[in-house]
């Protein structure tokens, strides 16, 4: 009897140590996916201008973040509009930053040069921000704005197109 009971004390023990393990291993491989009306997860980056950028950094201001890559077709496809919103949106307090996942920093400042990206942008070859955000799939943009995410558009989208300019002023 008195072996029982050290046998069950022991399972109980080894699962009350498990459990932190299995979830801790789970929450670890668990997809994380932001959507709209999610908390943005803080991220730090170092743009191509060699400035640090942080979520706290935009404050109050609108920030369209947009992942995207110099290897995808519809990431140039947008990259025009883009530029446009970007010039188009500074002056009334929008942000325009562009993370790239290129694993060719060549690739990827030839694209700037190519396309005279007019907004600022940062190389993460080692896909941390858009892992955090759960972006795996190319173009996918996050409209932020006090660290929420108000918008969320997947895919590539004309940024000069009336509906979204209004979508993303309606925040200002």
């Amino acid at each position: 009897m008195n072996s029982q009971r050290v046998a069950a004390r022991l399972q109980i023990a080894a699962l009350a140590l498990l459990m932190p393990l299995a979830w801790f291993v789970y929450d670890g491989l668990r997809e994380r996916n932001v959507n709209t009306g999610d908390r943005a997860p803080k991220f730090k980056v170092t743009t191509e201008r060699g400035k640090v950028l942080t979520r706290s950094d935009f404050g109050g201001r609108v920030l369209v973040l947009n992942f995207w890559a110099s290897w995808c077709p519809p990431c140039v496809e947008e990259t025009p509009s883009m530029n446009e919103l970007a010039r188009d949106l500074s002056q009334k307090g929008v942000v325009v930053l562009g993370i790239s996942v290129d694993q060719n920093a060549e690739a990827y400042r030839r694209f700037l040069a190519d396309h005279r990206v007019a907004f600022e942008t940062a190389l993460d070859p080692e896909e941390r921000v858009n892992s955090e955000f759960g972006t795996f799939k190319y173009p996918e943009t996050y409209v932020i704005r006090d660290g929420k995410v108000r918008i969320k558009y997947i895919g590539p989208r004309d940024w000069s197109d009336p509906a979204i300019r209004r979508e993303i002023e309606s925040l200002l």
